[in-house]
């Protein structure tokens, strides 16, 4: 009976022991909104596309006057 008293005091304390170390600090979290404001700069297509793709719009009106005016004479003809 000794035996099993000292052992279960031994159990006790060594369980006290080891709850009463741990770290139960809880960590804080820091949210911040931060509003950033920005120059508004007006877009330039030209600066921004290069030589090929200003020639492309420049044909693609082209074209599309050509194909528009076929268009008028097949109907023209009905």
């Amino acid at each position: 009976m000794k035996r099993l008293s000292i052992l279960a005091s031994g159990l006790l304390m060594i369980s006290g022991v080891l709850t009463s170390c741990r770290d139960t600090s809880e960590k804080e979290v820091i949210v911040r909104e931060v509003e950033v404001e920005k120059k508004a700069e007006a877009p330039v297509e030209e600066e921004k596309e290069g030589i090929l793709e200003r020639t492309a719009k420049e044909v693609d009106k082209e074209v599309n006057k050509e194909i528009d005016e076929e268009i008028e004479k097949i109907g023209d003809d009905n």
